[in-house]
């Protein structure tokens, strides 16, 4: 029923998605409370509390422009979309040492790998949803042609490190919560977050390039404009250095569109199985 519903939601343009995606952002920020304490919590702690409107808006817009991402046929979907800065990822190519995207969820996150996946061989990392129903759509929209997805396991892990060693691209979700094991506490817009510790470790093999990137979305559904930016902070040899300087990256990225993170992710939630925070040294990184 929801792969239908999604096929037939991708026949509308995308500015009348955005726009119903807008009043739905609205409704479901006044009827949940739990979300709307989540989206207004973050957006304070970041500073940007004065975007609260036009956040409530993007994240419905966030929500509905997913069935024509996903169902679209490719080359309509990719028409939306534009580059920025391409030329620093040609460079990075060019160097055979492979690239490392790290792309928030800001903006459209989705059609950043279907822009890039078009130019040069992708492996993104995935992560099935937790609902069966969803498996089949979102496995079938993310598999595009010179997109391939690797599980987020060891075995993924070793797909991704292979294909960095072949001097291609992969990329990752930085602010994505990771599971026990795989990440460290450190600070994301001054509270500690579980933060991954993966895109580090690949860099580190080869020193391949860490570069940032998001779709930024257009007003009236104009489609987005994919913006890459070179990795400029200094990463350290600790793992929470590490984290630290990534996060550090992502607040720098989402600064730029501040109204289109996805502010009601749970970023700050403790995974099963890990410990807290240490707030001694959370407090001494200060």
């Amino acid at each position: 029923m929801l792969v239908i519903l999604f096929r037939f939601l991708s026949i509308f343009p995308l500015s009348v998605l955005h726009l119903i995606g807008a009043v739905l952002g609205r409704i479901v920020y006044l009827l949940s409370g739990s979300y709307r304490r989540r989206l207004r919590e973050n957006l304070e702690r970041a500073g940007f509390a004065a975007h609260l409107s036009d956040a409530v808006k993007e994240a419905g817009k966030n929500i509905l422009e997913l069935p024509f991402i996903w169902c679209a046929k490719p080359d309509r979907v990719l028409r939306t979309a534009s580059l920025e800065n391409w030329d620093l990822v040609q460079q990075a190519l060019d160097a055979k040492k492979g690239v490392i995207f790290l792309t928030p969820h800001l903006g459209c996150f989705e059609i950043v790998a279907q822009s890039i996946a078009v130019r040069t061989r992708l492996t993104v990392m995935y992560r099935p949803p937790r609902k069966d129903a969803l498996k089949p759509l979102i496995e079938g929209a993310r598999a595009r042609e010179n997109l391939l997805l690797a599980p987020a396991n060891l075995s993924g892990v070793r797909i991704m490190a292979k294909a960095l060693k072949k001097g291609e691209a992969i990329g990752l979700l930085p602010d994505q919560v990771p599971q026990e094991g795989e990440g460290v506490w450190a600070k994301f817009f001054g509270k500690p977050a579980y933060t991954m510790t993966l895109s580090a470790k690949l860099h580190s093999m080869n020193g391949a390039p860490i570069i940032l990137t998001y779709a930024e979305r257009l007003p009236h559904g104009r489609g987005y404009v994919v913006r890459f930016a070179a990795f400029e902070e200094e990463l350290g040899s600790d793992p929470v250095q590490q984290a630290e300087a990534i996060n550090r990256g992502m607040e720098k990225l989402i600064a730029r569109s501040p109204a289109q993170y996805f502010w009601s992710y749970n970023r700050y939630k403790k995974p099963d199985g890990v410990s807290g925070p240490d707030t001694e040294v959370i407090e001494g990184q200060a």
